[in-house]
């Protein structure tokens, strides 16, 4: 069988490998608890008594959003480096600099998420209405998307880069959902239920207001997690962009 088995010797491709290896096993982790909150873990915080909620959920909840959270670094940081090989090699094999599209990354995307969270604070009238914020944040991802693009369609940028560049700033905006949004309520919210069961000290007010935006950020994920994996697949077996 070794017979039968050629591994590539140099260092470069298989560093490349165990960066797209470990980008998939922490995106599964990502990605799966992500999904496993929505439709499993925030129905069942719901419609469970409070005295339950608060012996379950600390022991539940916090070990998952752990596992959440460090995942989600992971799968950006290994993909960040991958996505960044290609840019540079992109970049070297035209001559040009990889400036643009290393900068309009992070800059756009980390607006977009800026933008999104501030639309997110509830207290706006019909700002509040789940069906209403969809619809912006629908309109910032693509005309986002579409700045990138603009941005970085000069003619050497090859599909890979421009459709990791989208659906990996998908991905930077859901890692700064889960750490920004959901743990930073979702940590607070356990303790709170924690201390209600134990002591019958009552929820604060801006629980149930919290609960909110930490749900919302919660189904955005959900749903932004579809064009990622869109843009993530179509990279190397979907040539749409570049050449």
């Amino acid at each position: 069988m070794a017979s039968e088995i050629s591994l590539p010797q140099d260092f470069q491709t298989n560093f490349l490998m165990f960066l797209r290896w470990i980008h998939f096993i922490a995106g599964i982790i990502f990605l799966g608890l992500g999904y496993f909150f929505t439709f499993v873990g925030f129905s069942f915080a719901k419609n469970t008594d409070p005295a339950t909620r608060g012996k379950v959920l600390p022991g539940l909840f916090l070990p998952a959003l752990h596992w959440l959270r460090w995942a989600s670094v992971v799968t950006v940081l290994a993909g960040l480096a991958y996505w960044g090989n290609i840019v540079a090699s992109d970049a070297r094999n035209a001559g040009e600099a990889p400036t643009m599209a290393l900068v309009s990354f992070f800059v756009i995307w980390t607006l977009t998420w800026g933008l999104m969270y501030a639309l997110l604070i509830p207290g706006k009238g019909i700002f509040d209405k789940g069906w209403f914020l969809a619809i912006l944040y629908v309109i910032l991802v693509v005309h986002s998307a579409h700045l990138f693009l603009h941005l970085n369609t000069q003619g050497w940028e090859s599909n890979r880069l421009l459709a990791i560049g989208v659906g990996g700033g998908i991905g930077w905006i859901m890692m700064f959902n889960v750490w920004g949004v959901i743990w930073r309520i979702q940590k607070r919210l356990i303790a709170w239920t924690k201390a209600s069961a134990e002591n019958g000290t009552p929820m604060p007010e801006q629980s149930a207001r919290m609960a909110r935006m930490a749900f919302l950020a919660a189904r955005t994920n959900l749903y932004l997690s579809f064009p990622l994996l869109f843009f993530m697949g179509a990279a190397s077996h979907y040539p749409m962009f570049g050449g």
